[in-house]
């Protein structure tokens, strides 16, 4: 099982996360990222926890 954790103290709702996820897991709403997809169609690629230039994502197995 994945998680997905959002710092929303560290966000700054670049939309980072938001372009570099290839599943389209995340959505910018209230200028804060949201996984707005189920967490299951997470690859592992991390690649919203590189795409971030804060490090408010962080992708758990």
């Amino acid at each position: 099982m994945v998680r997905i954790g959002i710092d929303i103290e560290k966000c700054i709702g670049c939309g980072a996360c938001v372009n570099a996820c290839p599943v389209s897991l995340y959505k910018i709403v209230n200028e804060k990222t949201k996984v707005v997809g189920s967490t299951e169609k997470c690859v592992l690629c991390r690649a919203c926890e590189t795409a971030c230039p804060v490090g408010a994502i962080t992708v758990n197995e």
